[in-house]
């Protein structure tokens, strides 16, 4: 009877240790996967962060207009700025909208 409860507990701690393993594998994947995705993120965060404060300085892009364009660019009043559509070969043009206004 010693033999048989000896052996039982073996094996019980045997399929214990198996799933115990199997279950730490699957996490270790979904870290390494999560991790993966975070790597990708970060990329993407850091790219656009650079280019958003690259060009989002007044300073920079005035000395892009002074660096490619010349005296290409005008100023030009926002209220002057108007929408061309054309609905059923109508053309319409209609007030340009920065925020919701009515």
């Amino acid at each position: 009877m010693k033999k048989i409860s000896v052996i039982c507990l073996i094996l019980s701690l045997v399929l214990l240790t198996a799933y115990i393993k199997n279950s730490t594998k699957r996490i270790d994947d979904e870290i390494f996967l999560t991790k993966e995705n975070i790597r990708g993120f970060k990329k993407d965060y850091e790219k656009v962060k650079l280019e958003h404060d690259y060009l989002s300085s007044a300073e920079k892009l005035l000395e892009f207009q002074v660096m490619y364009f010349d005296d290409e660019l005008v100023k030009k009043d926002i209220k002057n700025i108007k929408i061309i559509s054309e609905s059923m070969n109508n053309l319409m043009i209609e007030q340009f909208k920065l925020t919701d206004e009515r």
